[in-house]
């Protein structure tokens, strides 16, 4: 399983540990998986999803799965979260067709 988020993209980072006589030993900077269980609202299911903590802060702070995946680039999103936000796409599509 790839070490990075679903949502954002955000991956594993290398860099250097400096010491204070500036030697540098090579290092990796993890980011702070969460599996995490999301509600999505439009399709009425929920999701399993393997993201960061910031990730599930920007999603409550978007207002929910939903709002945070129509806003996102498909660039950044996994397979699973790609397939999820056409999924919504649809669903909300559908919504004011059946309404009129």
């Amino acid at each position: 399983m790839a070490r990075r988020c679903e949502l954002t993209g955000k991956a594993v980072q290398v860099g250097h540990l400096v010491s204070h006589s500036n030697r540098k030993t090579k290092c990796r900077f993890l980011p702070n998986l969460c599996n995490v269980t999301l509600q999505s609202d439009a399709l009425g299911k929920r999701v399993r999803l393997r993201v960061t903590a910031h990730a599930l802060r920007s999603v409550e702070h978007r207002g929910g799965l939903d709002a945070f995946l129509i806003k996102a680039g498909e660039g950044d999103l996994s397979q699973t979260a790609r397939l999820l936000k056409r999924e919504i796409h649809k669903k909300l599509a559908e919504t004011p067709a059946a309404a009129a």
